[in-house]
């Protein structure tokens, strides 16, 4: 064979093997859309998966991307999209290419199979808030960037091989069944790590020890920095506390009969006496202090008479700590028109009607006419001077048409009570999310508006009171509505009262991120839970799902990672889609609603600005609406 014959086939093999054939390239791309269609084939999913054999996979289908040459399946981004069931073996899993996989927010279940962890080209893995279950799988790609299996239901050990994730930087893994000890995590590209609400055990390594206690809290068996040092833990076992970890000393048999026979009588008499002038002191202190105890509870106690009320549930405390001597001294707001004492409020038939942030909220029947509702405050950590001040001030705010204010308050050293007037038209999540067979039509688009306005022109007022003056704890079950459907925000001026932060897991959804972490509200935090409130209301979806345990969704995500797919109708309450030409002035309340969650404050708009672009909207909505049928319009089943 010539020089140049044999150049020339080497150049033919060379080619061959860089340069892929387009029936090889075919051939990937659509064992890749088998494998999708496989896996939508199983899992049930919404009407907006539109994977269909006869369309191209890397341009038409939702939430796929491909490489540059489109030879393969990159990227999932399925979030929050209502999927529901198990994920089969052989779908996902044969994506050979596949870097980034987001299934999270859905209702997927079952044991994540072995072959989604086996891609190599892995390298971020969202799977969050679903209810996985199984072991955690016992290898992991080793490009692996993102792991997040938080809130679900994996349980076994942390596998030791994590350990080989050199690139990993967020490690996600709270609120599971996981247990056993941790492995040692030298992981130089870790940033993230979130532990908690597991069942681990053991002491925390030494190369975790420089994250914050927030990465390991709620798993009762696990120790060392930067929770409590181990040689602190006391178990369970009675053998394992230190009266018995003590050695016991070599006492020679019949030692105490030897000892008693060498006192003489009269020490042994002396010893016995002074026992019994012990004792009998001793009983008589007991004494004294139950019949102090008795008199207390009999004579300076006002126990609150209750009757049910149908559903024989009555707060047996109510009014509990009430001093006798106290009992009439119930403050009345100027223009308060109600007609009983303290005592009277305390003998009212009663039922609980919720238990938040800041206490435990009653509905009193004092007569047929009269009907009030209690708040018992509880972690007031201010004394009576500064109490009444503050009251001042709430009275003072109370004084707008969306702002609901306290009509009386008493205050002791063992109870605070405020009183308010009865809203029987209930809160706004009860509207949005109680069951439709109460008899309550579901809210409209106009009656969202009006009421997203009122809310808007409450908090604003609030805010105009001073610097100092924001809510802090926003959220649907604290904006009450009238029968004519109008906003009133309820529970102003509560938080500057209370040791902070108070018992808000349930508000922890519409928390600003600077709220949580700096644990101070302001004006621009307001902002934020108010944006989730507008949020709430397009969507229909509620910000925490009550699953036996607070299951957080974060819903300005969700709506974000929808929007950024553009498939924006996705974000909508069916209920409002019903509705025909409200899909723009929908879009426009959506655009105002994520200015107000952005995550740095001072990008925030302030609540005048946020009352006059809702003004605007229904300044528009009061001209002709659009006639035509927008892209976003759907037909219900």
């Amino acid at each position: 064979m010539t020089m140049k014959l044999q150049v020339f086939v080497r150049a033919l093999i060379f080619l061959s093997l860089v340069t892929p054939f387009p029936s090889s390239v075919l051939s990937d791309l659509n064992s890749d859309g088998q494998a999708l269609l496989n896996f939508a084939g199983t899992v049930v999913h919404t009407r907006k998966l539109n994977w269909n054999a006869s369309i191209p996979v890397c341009t038409s289908w939702v939430g796929i991307t491909c490489n540059l040459n489109k030879t393969g399946v990159t990227a999932i981004h399925l979030p929050g999209i209502g999927l529901f069931g198990s994920i089969p073996s052989n779908s996902i899993g044969k994506l050979r290419a596949l870097r980034v996989l987001s299934l999270h927010s859905n209702f997927l279940y079952g044991s994540l199979p072995s072959d989604i962890p086996s891609i190599p080209s892995l390298e971020y893995l969202y799977l969050h808030h679903n209810n996985f279950s199984g072991m955690l799988p016992a290898s992991l790609p080793a490009n692996l960037i993102v792991l997040d299996f938080s809130f679900n239901s994996f349980s076994g050990n942390i596998p030791p091989k994590i350990q080989n994730l050199t690139r990993l930087t967020t490690l996600r893994l709270q609120n599971n069944l996981i247990s056993g000890a941790i492995p040692n995590l030298n992981l130089p590209a870790l940033k993230l790590l979130n532990l908690s609400f597991n069942n681990l055990n053991g002491s925390i390594p030494y190369s975790l020890d420089k994250y914050s206690n927030s990465s390991f809290v709620e798993n009762p068996q696990l120790c060392g920095a930067p929770l409590n040092d181990c040689s602190k833990n006391t178990s369970t076992d009675p053998s394992a506390s230190p009266a018995f970890l003590l050695p016991s000393p070599n006492i020679p048999k019949n030692h105490h009969a030897t000892l008693i026979k060498k006192l003489s009588p009269g020490i042994i008499v002396a010893v016995a006496t002074g026992g019994s002038a012990v004792l009998v002191l001793l009983v008589l202190v007991v004494v004294i202090c139950c019949l102090k105890r008795t008199n207390k509870v009999g004579g300076g106690m006002l126990k609150g008479k209750a009757s049910g009320d149908g559903n024989g549930e009555m707060p047996k405390d109510f009014g509990s700590g009430v001093q006798e001597a106290e009992k009439n001294k119930l403050f009345f707001f100027e223009g308060c028109h109600y007609n009983f004492d303290l005592e009277d409020l305390l003998r009212a038939s009663a039922e609980v009607l919720g238990k938040g942030s800041f206490g435990t909220t009653y509905r009193a029947v004092l007569d047929e006419e009269t009907t009030v509702v209690v708040k018992r405050l509880r972690e007031v950590v201010v004394g009576k001077r500064e109490f009444e001040q503050h009251m001042e001030v709430v009275e003072r705010v109370g004084k707008h048409l969306n702002v609901l204010p306290p009509r009386a308050y008493y205050f002791s050293t063992e109870e605070k009570l405020l009183v308010y007037n009865y809203m029987p038209a209930g809160s706004l999540f009860a509207r949005l999310h109680g069951s439709s067979d109460v008899g309550r039509s579901p809210l409209d688009w106009d009656s969202r508006v009006k009421i997203s306005l009122g809310i808007a022109k409450g908090l604003a007022h609030i805010h105009s009171v001073g610097a100092k003056c924001s809510h802090g704890n926003i959220k649907s079950t604290n904006i009450l509505l009238t029968q004519e459907l109008e906003a009133c925000i309820s529970d102003v001026g509560l938080s500057p009262l209370m040791s902070f932060p108070p018992a808000m897991s349930r508000a922890i959804g519409y928390r600003a991120p600077e709220a949580v972490d700096m644990r101070k509200t302001t004006h621009k935090s307001d902002v934020y839970s108010f944006g989730v409130l507008l949020l709430e209301m397009l969507t229909g979806k509620a910000t925490l799902e009550y699953l036996g345990h607070d299951c957080v969704v974060d819903l300005p995500r969700w709506v974000k990672s929808v929007v950024r797919e553009e498939w924006t109708a996705e974000v909508f309450d069916l209920e409002l889609l019903k509705h025909h030409h409200i899909e723009e002035e929908m879009v426009q309340v959506l655009q105002i609603a994520l200015a107000c969650v952005t995550k740095l404050p001072e990008t925030r708009p302030n609540m005048d600005e946020v009352v006059r672009m809702i003004e605007e909207l229904r300044q528009s909505d009061t001209k002709t609406r659009p006639s035509a049928e927008s892209e976003f319009d759907v037909q219900t089943p």
